[in-house]
């Protein structure tokens, strides 16, 4: 069981640094292993990433603490058009692991997805309250709740372009004295909206690197 959500960045189910991709994977990369129980040897992550505000993730390259303010609605777009190429390919080697204990290219989709829509409902928070204290969200837990292995690609790809859509405009409506605005996540980490979106931006980019292997 892992902790209520104190970070939505990278879950356990990540490969290591130059571990095999599971779905458009480069040339080379091993077979994937089918899954058997959407909960099987997934390690719950209980890490605290907001790390990445102070330096570059070494194992995606992204330097979050450079990215402007202004670039995230774009950023945003640019992601979830890439995972809507990547939910194209092969539904087969989309809902196979490339190990037990790391996701499939389809349940890092469906997770992303839900990154967005809960990022947006922490941005309105934010927004509509004075420091709001964020709901906790378990992200193993809605995992297998919800089946992210069984869900159609096809459907998840139109569900998570509108949800990076709705995300990426509303965080293009911020403006001036909003971008100050705090909320709070339950383990005591404190964000400005514009931390949070620097925070957010590295979710979606590291899992698509998770996948395809390609830093940015």
């Amino acid at each position: 069981m892992t902790s209520p959500e104190n970070v939505v960045a990278t879950p356990a189910s990540k490969p290591a640094a130059g571990a095999p991709a599971a779905a458009g994977a480069p040339a080379g990369a091993t077979d994937l292993t089918a899954v058997t129980d959407p909960a099987e040897a997934i390690v719950p992550d209980t890490k605290d990433w907001t790390w990445v505000l102070e330096r570059a993730c070494p194992d995606c390259g992204l330097d979050s603490a450079a990215v402007d303010r202004g670039s995230v609605p774009g950023l945003i777009r640019a992601n979830a058009d890439a995972w809507v190429a990547v939910l194209g390919g092969d539904e087969g080697a989309l809902r196979r692991r490339p190990r037990p204990e790391v996701w499939s290219a389809l349940e890092y989709a469906c997770h992303v997805r839900d990154v967005f829509r809960l990022f947006h409902v922490r941005l309105n928070l934010m927004l509509d309250q004075d420091g709001p204290d964020f709901p906790n969200w378990d992200q193993d837990e809605t995992a297998v709740a919800e089946r992210y292995g069984d869900q159609q690609p096809s459907a998840v790809a139109v569900e998570l372009a509108e949800a990076g859509r709705i995300l990426a405009d509303a965080f293009e409506r911020v403006a001036g004295e909003q971008w100050q605005r705090t909320g709070n996540r339950s383990d005591g980490a404190r964000f400005t909206v514009e931390s949070f979106s620097r925070y957010l931006v590295h979710d979606p980019v590291h899992h698509l690197y998770d996948v395809t292997g390609e830093r940015v």
